[in-house]
């Protein structure tokens, strides 16, 4: 995994001498917040290098930066090894092994489909009226030595699916390089918690929410025990046109919002960037098929389902309750 930071080794302190700390700031669109137990810390000096790291993240992978390498890449020509920074080199590599392992329910080159329906850097006139099958991700090629991309056909990548996960773990490796190993890192309810918080309970807990459009509500409590979650969902991010409402996950199998009862689907992983990936394919599965694929892979994952008025819970074997 990819380290911005000289790691340094862990210098624990007595439970005694750790006091909670907080840190936040803005990225991609959001916040990031980073909890941890510590003693003496220069807060200022270690916000600034938690906001570098996730900075580099944003500037490198962002649609919304037409100065991105990203960006820069969309408008390369086909057919062109483009270098690239080994931060996006490495996603696309780890984003394309779940493609491959999910048949294109997770793919990163639906650019092109996240503006058209209004979730990306371009405003829309209205929305879609027919569907376009555009699964690419076969199109898609990435090696890590030297870095670079290339691109056999004409579409757009957009890391939306996975670039929030990877900031995450950005948090985290800042944290253990500076000999911090009690956190929780988040941005935008992508998670990643590591050791204990101080207090009684010592556990780092968090609300995995109901889904509902109209308010926020606890489904379920999760404690993030050395560990990443992410959650992807239709209920926080959609548009509505025609008296419908859109999730805002394109499935580029069919060309269209995904629509299957699954209301949210969270995973958890030792890797945030790889949580956040699989809970956007899974949720593109469906209900059925995607617990299917999270069995077969070893994946962690908790099913939100829509029945009629209620939801049903439903989990894979490898997140036992």
């Amino acid at each position: 995994m990819l380290s911005f930071f000289k790691r340094r080794p862990p210098r624990p302190l007595p439970a005694a001498e750790k006091r909670l700390h907080k840190i936040s700031g803005r990225t991609m669109g959001t916040k990031f917040h980073v909890t941890f137990a510590a003693g003496d810390v220069d807060l200022k000096a270690l916000g600034a290098t938690l906001f570098r790291a996730v900075d580099h993240v944003d500037q490198t992978m962002s649609t919304w930066n037409q100065n991105s390498a990203l960006s820069a890449f969309n408008r390369a020509p086909l057919e062109t090894w483009v270098q690239v920074p080994t931060a996006l080199a490495q996603v696309v590599c780890e984003g394309l092994k779940i493609s491959r392992a999910t048949q294109g329910a997770f793919d990163m080159t639906l650019g092109r489909a996240v503006n058209a329906w209004g979730f990306g850097p371009q405003k829309i006139a209205a929305l879609p009226e027919t569907a376009q099958p555009l699964c690419q991700y076969r199109a898609l090629e990435a090696r890590l030595d030297p870095p670079a991309l290339r691109k056999t056909a004409d579409f757009h990548l957009d890391l939306s699916g996975i670039a929030k996960g990877f900031g995450v773990d950005e948090l985290a490796r800042v944290m253990e390089a500076e000999g911090i190993t009690d956190y929780l890192a988040d941005i935008d309810g992508e998670l990643r918690g590591r050791g204990r918080k101080p207090g009684l309970d010592g556990r780092w807990t968090v609300a995995l929410e109901a889904p509902m459009r109209d308010r926020r509500e606890a489904w379920d409590v999760l404690e993030v025990s050395d560990c990443a979650l992410a959650t992807s969902g239709d209920y926080r991010h959609f548009v509505e046109g025609a008296g419908k409402t859109y999730a805002h996950t394109i499935d580029g199998r069919i060309g269209w919002p995904v629509d299957n009862a699954v209301a949210s689907v969270t995973v958890r992983h030792a890797s945030c960037m790889i949580a956040d990936a699989w809970a956007s394919a899974l949720l593109v599965l469906g209900p059925e098929k995607g617990r299917a694929v999270a069995e077969a892979q070893n994946v962690a994952a908790i099913f939100l389902i829509r029945d009629g008025d209620g939801i049903l819970e439903r989990r894979s074997s490898g997140f036992a309750r």
